[in-house]
């Protein structure tokens, strides 16, 4: 059933188009066009007025029996950076970024799982219920395109979305929480040659702050980061601005509450030892979800990853995706393990295997709630 050549060759185009977030434009025509010339339902929202990424999320509908659940597979088209001028190379079965940049697997591998799955049941006429696939904008910036769907037109029963870590048969049934934390220090600039003394330092203020934090792997429910420190106009000027973004996560609500004030409190005492302002804000990144095995959602990939002869894992991950927000939003969502090795990175990579495994589970869903 699965072409694995029309796979693989899907994978790789698709991994050739920048998509970074709130770049997804070219990636949505993409997908737009190969599902005219399939006479598929296709059609783009508005959620980038909200977003503010160049295109919204893409929506594809397949009609199918009525009698039959109808359910919702989603992917995200956005990648983090850098993403401009990926070129796959083909390895032993592997595919890897060929350069200095990330591959795109997550989650261009879901695109293309859900693409060929799209064109098998298009090409050998395969019966199945109502089928509701949608591409996201800027989930790597905090699954603003999940966010921003149409809800109340969104009638669904279960909803998968490939955009997990781990292999195919991992089902991500348990995730932490997150907040992101913003810091804008104040001060005043300077010479920094000729009177330093009049300045107010906003940089060492945010070092030293930083310096205070506990951040990594706070504890085994609980890590830290600070991503993002920018401060400054020229070397011979004391900075008179420098913002600071970072997050927390945690499966432990309470633990994430003390883990941002902490954040909180030293941003504040780094600002007053450097006699300088702090404007801190604070916000929801993903809520945490917790499926059971019981689950209808979780028992239904459980039988279509042993179907095609898999063991079905039940994993926790501090990874968010669009999971956290559906399930945020009443509808009941699981988030599987697509295959994808060191995302997020230059080694990124994914194994023509696990495409291959990934469309077969996709078919077998399909299958089971036809």
């Amino acid at each position: 059933m699965i072409n694995s050549v029309r796979l693989v060759k899907n994978f790789v185009e698709i991994a050739q188009i920048e998509s970074e977030s709130f770049k997804e434009k070219k990636l949505a025509q993409l997908i737009i066009n190969k599902m005219a010339h399939m006479g598929v339902d296709v059609r783009v929202d508005f959620a980038q007025e909200q977003v503010g990424s160049n295109t919204g999320n893409v929506v594809i509908r397949l009609p199918g029996k009525k009698s039959a659940p109808t359910l919702l597979f989603l992917a995200h088209m956005d990648t983090v950076s850098p993403g401009a001028g990926v070129q796959p190379v083909i390895d032993n079965g592997v595919i890897r970024s060929g350069g200095d940049t990330i591959l795109g697997a997550d989650d261009k591998a879901g695109i293309a799982a859900i693409l060929e799955a799209i064109q098998i049941l298009r090409d050998e006429h395969i019966g199945h219920g109502n089928i509701v696939i949608i591409f996201t904008v800027a989930e790597e910036k905090g699954s603003l395109g999940a966010k921003n769907l149409d809800y109340g037109a969104l009638k669904v029963d279960y909803t998968f979305v490939l955009d997990g870590d781990g292999p195919v048969g991992n089902i991500i049934t348990k995730t932490s929480s997150q907040s992101i934390i913003r810091a804008k220090f104040i001060g005043k600039a300077a010479h920094a040659g000729i009177s330093p003394e009049l300045g107010a330092d906003t940089i060492q203020a945010a070092a030293k702050a930083i310096s205070k934090m506990k951040l990594g792997k706070v504890d085994e429910e609980t890590t830290a980061n600070i991503g993002v420190v920018k401060g400054g106009t020229s070397f011979n000027i004391i900075p008179a601005v420098t913002y600071v973004e970072g997050e927390a996560r945690s499966f432990s609500a309470e633990k994430l509450k003390t883990q941002i004030e902490h954040m909180d409190n030293c941003f504040n005492e780094g600002a007053r030892e450097f006699n300088v302002k702090v404007e801190v804000k604070v916000k929801s990144g993903f809520t945490a979800y917790n499926l059971e095995s019981s689950d209808k959602v979780v028992s239904i990939a459980s039988a279509a990853i042993k179907n095609i002869g898999l063991n079905p894992e039940l994993v926790a991950s501090r990874g968010g995706s669009d999971a956290n927000v559906l399930n945020e939003k009443g509808i009941s969502a699981v988030n599987l393990g697509i295959g994808m090795e060191n995302p997020h990175s230059r080694d990124e990579s994914i194994a023509v295997e696990q495409l291959e495994l990934l469309t077969k589970v996709l078919l077998e869903i399909i299958k089971i709630e036809s």
